[in-house]
Parts: structure tokens; sequence; C-alpha cells
């Protein structure tokens, strides 16, 4: 019966990867304001379920400044040069959303509907979701990666995490099936091992070398080294992994097995984009560092 559930889980799985890979594709090749707006709705959705995740604690975020701010964060980068010109609208969003949340608070929330914690939630979820996104939309404009438009010069960069990240975690979800016996941190999240974690370390390390050499190289002009490509891989491995580990904190906390249902044999947009909202700043980073 467990076997059943598994491979049935397996194939909705690969479903959901049938459908939504060529579509993702197909988005960020666009350009700009499509990779924008996509994950604009992202953003404000994974926002939607981590203040679920708050009212099931016990504390009352203000839902719709919380999703507002995450889907200004995102659409302010597509309207940006980049995260230079893009950091000082950011700050004041955020810091606006932090002095409405605590002043509303005063009038929407007794001392009994933990205050601090809904206002805090409130300002908290849009740096951690529509800040972290907004780095997607800086990747598919990266300087000297092509105009923005149409094309696979900038789509090539925003691509590249996304490989690492998702075969990482593909990588790590058949490792720990397979060999996985040790618990890695079994108090965040039972069902990850030792195993796991170390087979999706080597999938996103193999993930960067290919993706370095297929599309970064050939499609965006930029050239990282395989040495660059282990280091990045394994760096963005890493933090995609704590990513997860994060999520699973949370959901522990309020005790949910899944963030959402829209993705079949996924979850949530928290389950399913845990592991990116922390591999795109690193990957803008590093690849401003070492590609050349």
């Amino acid at each position: 019966m467990q076997e059943a559930g598994r491979l049935d889980d397996q194939r909705q799985r690969l479903g959901v990867a049938a459908v939504g890979i060529p579509c993702g594709v197909a988005v960020i090749y666009l350009g700009v304001w499509s990779v924008a707006v996509v994950l604009a709705l992202v953003a404000a959705l994974g926002t939607n379920e981590l203040f679920r995740f708050a009212e099931r604690a016990g504390a009352r975020p203000l839902t719709v400044p919380g999703i507002g701010a995450s889907v200004l964060l995102v659409l302010a980068a597509a309207w940006a040069d980049g995260p230079r010109t893009w950091a000082f609208p950011a700050v004041l969003i955020l810091l606006a959303l932090s002095l409405f949340a605590l002043g509303a608070s005063v009038f929407r929330r007794s001392t009994e509907e933990q205050p601090l914690a809904s206002a805090a939630v409130t300002a908290f979820a849009p740096a951690w979701l529509g800040m972290t996104l907004a780095f997607g939309v800086h990747l598919r404009h990266f300087p000297g990666a092509g105009s923005g438009g149409a094309g696979w010069e900038g789509a090539s960069l925003l691509i590249f995490p996304l490989v690492v990240a998702w075969l990482g975690d593909s990588a790590a979800y058949f490792a720990g099936h397979r060999w996985g016996k040790r618990k890695l941190i079994p108090r965040v999240s039972p069902g990850k091992t030792v195993a796991g974690a170390l087979g999706g370390l080597l999938g996103a390390v193999l993930g960067a070398v290919l993706a370095a050499a297929l599309l970064v190289g050939p499609y965006a002009g930029f050239i990282l080294p395989p040495g660059a490509a282990v280091l990045v891989g394994a760096l963005v491995g890493t933090v995609a992994q704590l990513g997860d580990l994060a999520e699973s904190l949370l959901k522990r906390e309020v005790g949910v097995k899944d963030s959402g249902r829209l993705f079949p044999g996924h979850g949530g947009v928290l389950d399913r984009f845990d592991s990116i909202f922390f591999a795109l700043p690193v990957t803008y980073l590093l690849l401003a560092v070492l590609a050349r």
C-alpha cells in the first residue's frame, strides 16, 4: 500500500513537471515582464499560504497589504535597471508596510490577537517571498545579457538556478528513498535523510556544471569555468536545501503536511518554490562575482 502511494505520488510529480516545465520555459523566454507577472502571482499565492500558517498559530496578519507589498516588490524589479535602482523602492515598500502594519494593529488587533506576531508576519512574508522572487526578474535582465525582451540571453541565466535547485531536489528525493536511513534533522523534517541531502548536493553540482556549459556560455555569453560552476552548484544546492528545511520547520510548527493543494503531488506554492526563494538571490550574487 505504501509503495503504491509512493508510485502515485511520483506519477503526479512527473505529470506536473511535464506541464509546468514547458510553460515555465515559455514564460521565461518571452521576457522580463512575463517573468515579473508570473512571479508576482507566485509571490501573492505564497504570501497568502504563509499567512494561513500564521493564522493557525494564532496570529492575524494584514492579508491585503502584505500580499500587495509582495506583488509590488516583484513588479518594481521589472521597472528597475537592476538591484541597485530597485533597492530604494524596495526598502520604502517594506518600511511603509511595517509602519502601517504596526499602526493598524493599534486599531485592528487586541492583545489577545497577538499584535506583535501579526505585524511581524505581515512584514516578514514580503521580505521572504517578494524580495527573493524579485531576483528572478533581475536575473532575467542581468547586465550584459540582452535587453530583457524575448530571447535566450537573459532567459538562460534565470533557467540556470531553476535547473540547479530542481535537479538537486529530484536527486535528493530519489537518493533519500533509495539509500536514506539516517535522518538529517528529524525535529525539523522527519522525512529528510543524510543520503538525500548528499544526493541533492551532487545533483545540484551536476546541474550547475551542465547548465553552465549548455546554457550560460552558449546563450548568455558569459563564461563560468567548471571550477566556478562546481562552487556555484554546491552553494546554491546548499541554500536550496536550507530553504526546503526552513519551510518544513514552519509547516511542522503549525501541524500541516502541505502548504496547499495547487500542485498535485507537490503541494502548494511554498512547497514547490521553497528552495527557489533562497536560490535566486544567491545565484545572482555568485554570477555577478564569478561569471566573466
